[in-house]
């Protein structure tokens, strides 16, 4: 028998499981009234993440705490809310069940917020070989290398080998690997001389890979030039049209021929929806959950599909919405609504995504922003950046805290947090590692 999660009953109440702790699942974890639904989140980890701010906690700007915050703090004064870590494995819709990695739960509405992935397009051996920047931890491991590299750079003497660990190469022209791009530049400029005296960085290179035309290719094409002509004047090499075909360790290959010679590879490439076993074929679009209007998935009332893992095609959106914040902020607050509204016996109303802009940093006093028909770059853009961002962060701990690390920045141009931080082994891992095993046998 499969072992059953342990959540006290609301007999009174009816339950909604939400699948993912995100901008969409905590967005509907709290905008659901907990007075008429007793509200149950899954997720992997134990915390939320900011995932916009992942490039500077990678490079060393932020401290992952500052863009991280407990998903039971968030929500230790709600008495009809539950969480639990836990990975969904697949959904069974008559019998109204999630198994999970530590058990089955039941349901009487399901909304699933599992966001994406990276996707390497088929490519695995990519996978394996290059750093990805989808999560705090891969932010850690990320900051890992850079740091690695700089300290690798001050002990060795041979021409070719420096310029094999001061180069870095960024797959991915979106807005995360234009921000890690700017970020290193401003490294570069600024902080590395000052912290590695003994190297010569004018021998670092930074190349940005990008497979469209343009960089930040889903902004106007006003913000693309602006970012491409800033990110060059701050001496970022930049491919468009390009992809890396391969990478065998040092070298990577790209699609024009070109052969460059490096050990940091970062691939901010593109994203794939994560996908949960157990729905009918006819429930995925382009491996997206499809969702009609009220976000509901085809052929399930009861099931929701919320954020980028949600595909809803409609004559205002032929091709589904763009996988970003502000689209899974809206429609989890549309689903609370609609819920909240059908226990009260309200009509339902209709999603409609309201486009409230777009926003992306190049570095320090560069940005660029579209904001309805105002479409521009610089100083200005940049503190727009900077306080959506700080008004975005969950936890007032957070915000003050990435207010005062980015004004010290700012100041200083300097902040002591590029920390070289490793585990030490230990037995525990194993067993850790025992547990997570057996956790997917079930």
């Amino acid at each position: 028998m499969d072992t059953v999660i342990n959540i006290p009953q609301a007999h009174e109440l009816k339950r909604v499981v939400i699948i993912g702790g995100g901008f969409a699942g905590l967005e509907l974890a709290k905008k659901l009234d907990k007075k008429l639904y007793q509200v149950v989140l899954i997720d992997k980890n134990n915390y939320y993440q900011f995932q916009p701010l992942f490039y500077q906690v990678a490079t060393g700007g932020l401290e992952p705490s500052s863009i991280s915050y407990p998903h039971r703090k968030n929500f230790q004064k709600n008495k009809n809310f539950h969480f639990r870590m836990c990975e969904a494995m697949s959904v069974d819709p008559e019998t109204k069940t999630i198994k999970t990695s530590i058990g089955n739960i039941t349901y009487d509405y399901l909304a699933i917020a599992t966001g994406c992935d990276t996707n390497y397009f088929g490519n695995d051996n990519l996978k394996e070989s290059t750093f990805a920047l989808k999560s705090v931890s891969e932010s850690l491991l990320l900051r890992n290398r850079i740091l690695l590299s700089f300290e690798e750079a001050s002990i060795v003497n041979n021409e070719d080998e420096i310029r094999e660990i001061l180069s870095f190469v960024i797959v991915g022209g979106g807005a995360t690997g234009v921000e890690l791009a700017g970020a290193l530049a401003d490294m570069r400029k600024s902080i590395l001389p000052k912290d590695y005296p003994e190297v010569d960085f004018n021998r670092m290179e930074i190349h940005l890979v990008d497979a469209s035309p343009r960089l930040l290719s889903g902004m106007s094409e006003k913000a693309s030039e602006k970012a491409a002509e800033t990110l060059r004047d701050r001496g970022v090499i930049i491919y468009h049209d390009k992809f890396v075909k391969s990478y065998d360790k040092p070298f990577v290959e790209i699609s024009d021929g070109t052969r460059l010679r490096s050990r940091n590879v970062f691939w901010v490439a593109g994203v794939k929806p994560n996908s949960l076993q157990g729905l009918s074929e006819n429930a995925y679009n382009r491996g997206r959950l499809a969702v009609n209007e009220y976000n509901q998935a085809q052929g399930y009332d009861n099931i929701f599909g919320i954020g980028d893992t949600s595909l809803l095609i409609s004559a205002d959106s032929p091709k589904g919405h763009p996988q970003v914040a502000q689209v899974a902020l809206q429609m989890a607050k549309q689903v609370a609504k609609n819920l909240n509204n059908k226990s009260k016996g309200k009509t339902w109303e209709v999603f409609k995504y309201k486009d409230k802009g777009s926003l992306a940093t190049i570095g320090r006093n560069a940005a660029v922003a579209d904001l309805g028909k105002f479409h521009f770059g610089g100083w200005f853009a940049w503190w727009i950046w900077l306080w959506v961002h700080i008004l975005s962060i969950v936890g007032m701990r957070n915000k003050v805290s990435v207010f005062i690390d980015w004004v010290w920045s700012y100041l200083n141009y300097d902040v002591s947090l590029r920390l070289y931080i490793r585990p030490e082994y230990s037995e525990m891992y194993k067993e850790e590692d025992a547990i997570e095993t057996n956790k997917h046998k079930k």
